[in-house]
Order: C-alpha cells, then structure tokens, then sequence
C-alpha cells in the first residue's frame, strides 16, 4: 500500500441518472485512521458516492483514489482495501452465515484453511457463533445487520465503508454497532460512515462532510461543522388547535 496520508480522496466527481445529476463535481478528501461521517437526506448523493468509491456504479467524470491508488486504472490494487457493509441484505439464501463468509473471503483470494480462521474469529466478535450453521433467514433483523460488517471485514480491509448501518435499528442494537465501530476505528480502519442522523455522527466521528443535491455543502472536523450556526435546524411541534 502506498505512503498515502489520506485513505480517500476525490476530485470533481461527478454522477448522471439519464437527465438527472446525482453528484454535481464533489470533491473531498478523507485522512487515514479517520472516522469519517457523510450526512445528507435521502437522495442527497451518499450511496451514490459510496457506489462509485466501490466500482460498483460508474460515472462521468472526475478522480477518486484510495490510499493514492486510482480507482478506475488500478482497480486490483483499491478494491481489496475497502469492504463495503451496504443497507441491503443481500445475501445468498442457500448458504449458512459461515459459508457467506467463507466463499466472501475468497473473492479476495484468502486460502480456505485463512478463510475459516476469520469467519469464525468474526462470528465470536459478533456473538453469532450460536447461528454458524444456520441460513441468514433464520437470523433476527439485528443479527442480519452484524452479518453484514462480518462480510464487510473478512478480508480485512483498510477502509470500511458502511451505507445508513443503523437505520432501521432498535436503541440497543444501535449502541451495539456504535462500539463496534469505534473499537474498529481505535484499531486503526479508516471508517467512512453515511447516515441522515446527526446524533449518530457527533456520536462516533472526527470528521463531518454534509451533502445536499449532490453538492457538497460542508466538510470540518466535527467541532467546528457543529458550531456552524448556519446549518442548525429549528424544530417546531404544533400541538392542539391554539
């Protein structure tokens, strides 16, 4: 892996759905070891970054590097450095979560003996030891969403991305993955986090960027994006008919 101080770094990126423009020349960067949060509202261009950071979604033009590697010209050298926990559980219903991750890691060209090592150090990590021979359908809407940073991190990547891991999520379960991410994030992985919840990410993150449109509108480290008055958000609950 190259000398890279920072773990992303994209440049005038920008995105087209037919006639509609998802990401409009977004640019922003993202230092190694850093807890990075994207907020946005639904639509605002998060999982369409995510995708295009992942190859799996293209774009029209701009730069995006992972740890200095370019993502289009050298993409055997980025993409093993990402593992990617997306909202959707997509898995394949004929395997037992053990076997998910097993034949995940060999995507990846981990050996099966090495495979098998980390699916069930993971599992333990995970408390779903109990479930490694069962089907991903038997597992509660919780367990599902540990399976999926499980498979995000199999191969140990440098970079997790993880797209809205909470929504969805009851308090405790909430609580659960903030710790995980943060023991990961002590541990040295560079987190990249999209979520709509600002407690969430005054919560766990370093860094806050904000998008909009598919623009970017802000982009500090969290003390700093927090004092901006111009970004506060003043609510109002009209109760009765006064």
């Amino acid at each position: 892996m190259r000398d890279s101080k920072h773990a992303i770094e994209i440049n005038n990126l920008t995105k087209f759905f037919g006639d509609l423009q998802a990401l409009d020349n977004v640019s922003f960067s993202v230092k190694r070891g850093d807890f990075f949060a994207f907020l946005g509202p639904n639509g605002a261009g998060k999982t369409t970054t995510i995708n295009a950071l992942t190859g799996l979604s293209n774009f029209k033009s701009g730069e995006i590097k992972i740890f200095g590697y370019n993502t289009r010209t050298e993409y055997v050298r980025t993409r093993p450095l990402v593992g990617l926990c997306a909202q959707e559980f997509n898995f394949d219903p004929f395997l037992t979560i053990y076997q998910i991750l097993v034949y995940q890691a060999g995507y990846f060209g981990i050996l099966p003996g090495e495979a098998a090592r980390r699916a069930d150090a993971l599992l333990e990590r995970f408390q779903l030891t109990s479930k490694r021979n069962v089907k991903h359908r038997a597992l509660s809407g919780g367990m599902k969403k540990r399976l999926l940073l499980c498979r995000a991190l199999i191969h140990d990547p440098e970079i997790l991305i993880l797209d809205e891991p909470t929504s969805g999520c009851d308090l405790e379960l909430k609580f659960l993955i903030w710790d995980y991410l943060t023991q990961l994030n002590q541990e040295g992985k560079t987190i990249f986090l999209t979520t709509h919840y600002m407690e969430e990410a005054e919560k766990l993150c370093k860094t806050i960027g904000i998008i909009n449109h598919g623009r970017i509108v802000r982009i500090g480290e969290k003390k700093e994006v927090l004092r901006d008055k111009s970004l506060e958000t003043v609510f109002l609950e009209v109760t009765g008919n006064e």
